[in-house]
């Protein structure tokens, strides 16, 4: 008999401006960190007004953490030190493993639909391998498989595997599972995950229940602002949903509406986390080091 993962926690995405003046969502991050290890960050970049994604994020530098992006719509064209250069769109995956150091910009082009869309998650990686070389994967929308399943459920494999379906991206250090999944209205969908991995969801369209509580105040629950009087059991667009680590499997149950979103899980590290802008470390002196080398010129440690 299968135990189904209680929520932990619901958070809304709170308004943000990076980058050169990039205004985005922030699902999570900094303080929120000890509960998603091994994740970071989640951003959610969405907007039809170019005065809000073109500025981009110019030349910054990256150690001790993987950057995904995940584009729905909309263009971006990135460059690094590595000599890497091209173009995301819809539907595609950039996952970068900064590890000892890379220096790369991501710049947003105006969206051929009228329309800029995307998501970045930061993973961290454990103090063994922060100075791993370098490596880059651009994964195209084509080479990445879907799965229909019963109910009509549509899952969209990046990383892990679904029916002896395995997604892309492999070999990553914190063992991700990431699934872009599609369920019908008036149905039932449950996912085995791996004991002990951190997991939450995100909702990217729809609305569904996350677990088996229909209590709005069974766990706790961050506000999108001041101003946001409204708390639901079901949840909605914009909102990350944390899993407690004890159980076996997620259930996501939907009612009159179907529902999409982004189901993410990692192996936790457990480690110190000293962090400062775009570099993860482990201490405040390896950090030190880090901003210094980049001062230097000397932060590049693999070509």
């Amino acid at each position: 008999m299968n135990s189904v993962r209680k929520i932990r926690q619901i958070l809304k995405g709170r308004p943000t401006i990076e980058g050169a003046g990039v205004h985005l969502k922030r699902a999570f991050g900094y303080s929120q960190v000890p509960q998603f290890d091994p994740f970071l960050m989640l951003d959610d970049f969405h907007s039809s007004n170019p005065a809000d994604y073109l500025p981009g994020f110019p030349w910054h530098p990256h150690r001790g953490i993987e950057t995904i992006t995940y584009v729905q719509e909309g263009l971006v064209e990135h460059g690094d030190s590595m000599g890497h250069k091209g173009v995301i769109g819809a539907g595609d995956v950039q996952w970068m493993t900064a590890g000892s150091g890379i220096i790369h910009q991501e710049m947003p082009k105006e969206s051929p639909t009228g329309t800029m869309w995307g998501f970045q998650f930061w993973a961290n990686l454990p103090a063994s391998q922060k100075m791993m070389p370098p490596r880059y994967r651009d994964v195209k929308a084509a080479d990445i498989p879907e799965v229909t399943l019963e109910d009509g459920v549509s899952v969209k494999v990046i990383a892990g595997t679904v029916e002896n379906v395995q997604g892309p991206v492999k070999d990553i250090v914190i063992d991700p599972e990431m699934l872009d999944i599609s369920v019908l209205a008036g149905t039932v969908f449950q996912r085995p995950l791996p004991a002990g991995h951190t997991a939450f969801a995100y909702i990217l369209s729809g609305e569904a229940y996350f677990d088996e509580c229909r209590d709005a105040y069974a766990h706790e629950t961050t506000s999108a602002g001041w101003s946001d009087t409204e708390r639901h059991c079901v949840c909605q667009p914009e909102t990350v949903v944390l899993f407690e680590h004890e159980g076996d499997v997620v259930r996501v149950s939907t009612t009159e509406k179907p529902v999409r979103f982004l189901l993410v899980s990692g192996k936790p590290i457990g480690e110190p986390i000293a962090w400062y802008g775009p570099i993860v470390m482990n201490t405040q002196e390896e950090l030190k080091t880090a901003f210094e080398e980049y001062q230097r010129g000397t932060f590049i440690k693999h070509e």
